[in-house]
């Protein structure tokens, strides 16, 4: 389970973005238009989830950009006052913070991603755990850690592990919709698909209002829905780990999402050793593989969002089989020795995979 997205808390800025970088224009740092693109071709960006988000679309009937923004930004703030692990007022961190054995009735954002996380963590025999809030502060993430995170001694992390696990999280249906039941100190982490579903909700909010053609972008994780003015569809460049000059792939999008995860962004160091914000939940460690990153192409961004995060924890033969198993489209980044990256891809990938192989 990954912890790189701080929901609901803000990123400094100098903090790298993600692996995608928009080939459109439109994401950090926003391009100017060229002069070729229409006037309708337009962009917005703001900032949400620790991260920032990015709007390109394409607006025929020049709809005012304040009630575009205005739009994308309720929705997620809305997000953020369920999901975020950061806000104790969120619906999540109320939950977090219940007494033993306690009931909660949940809104329908947060009972749809706890609903997908459950789904994800059962089809990956819990490579994919979204209860893995103790473990994560123990590694020194998350609004849990402390001020001088270190390894965790067998004692803390023993302590932790008992606080997590995706069997504990009981959902049950109701009358007014879904209620979960705190067992008592698990503390549920949804880094790992909270904010692809918020692109999924952004880009309903955004055809609600007649929008059909964009990309919209929250810290990596992004939708393409319809296609460019020119007819042409969007494409969406994704850097190779580490810098840009490793050859970048550029994928040709229409009415899909794509995730990325990987041991790009946050990492601890303590006494000479160096760890990756990314956990197996199924050891309750850091994975300790050589994969760098996982791209996915999916129909639903809080998807890919998910298998991102999960194939990263499986590392490649196990990641490739599963996707292999599942038909995820999704692209594998190895990091060798002497530093050079090479690529894998599942039977479903359809693009290129550039000359890093």
């Amino acid at each position: 389970m990954s912890a790189s997205s701080s929901i609901g808390r803000d990123r400094p800025a100098s903090t790298p973005l993600s692996f995608a970088r928009w080939q459109a224009g439109g994401y950090a740092p926003m391009r100017m238009p060229r002069a070729a693109d229409p006037a309708r071709l337009q962009s917005l960006a703001g900032q949400t989830m620790g991260t920032h988000w990015s709007l390109r679309l394409d607006n025929p009937r020049m709809l005012p950009l304040g009630d575009v923004r205005a739009a994308v930004q309720a929705v997620l703030d809305d997000v953020v006052a369920q999901m975020s692990h950061w806000a104790k007022d969120s619906a999540l961190g109320r939950f977090n913070d219940a007494p033993p054995d306690s009931w909660h009735a949940l809104p329908d954002g947060l009972a749809q991603v706890l609903g997908r996380a459950l789904h994800w963590a059962q089809a990956s025999d819990g490579a994919f755990d979204p209860t893995l809030g103790a473990l994560v502060a123990a590694w020194g993430f998350g609004p849990d850690a402390g001020a001088s995170p270190a390894w965790p001694d067998s004692r803390t992390l023993a302590m932790a592990r008992a606080r997590c696990g995706w069997h504990q999280l009981d959902l049950r249906e109701e009358a007014q919709g879904r209620s979960a039941r705190q067992p008592g100190g698990l503390r549920v982490d949804l880094s790992g698909i909270a904010k692809g579903h918020a692109v999924d909700r952004g880009a309903k909010a955004l055809a609600a209002m007649g929008l059909h053609d964009f990309l919209f972008e929250i810290g990596g994780e992004l939708i393409a829905r319809g296609q460019r003015p020119d007819g042409q569809p969007w494409r969406v460049q994704v850097a190779a780990a580490d810098t840009d000059a490793q050859a970048p792939l550029v994928l040709p999008l229409r009415d899909e999402a794509v995730a990325t995860s990987g041991d790009h962004w946050h990492v601890r160091e303590h006494a000479g050793r160096r760890w990756s914000h990314t956990l197996d939940p199924r050891t309750g460690e850091p994975v300790g593989h050589a994969l760098a990153a996982v791209t996915v192409v999916h129909a639903s961004c809080m998807d890919a969002d998910a298998l991102a995060t999960l194939l990263t924890v499986m590392g490649i033969e196990e990641g490739l089989a599963f996707a292999d198993a599942h038909e995820v489209v999704a692209l594998f980044t190895e990091r060798r020795p002497d530093g050079t990256l090479r690529r894998q891809v599942s039977r479903c990938w359809r693009f290129g995979i550039g000359t890093a192989s």
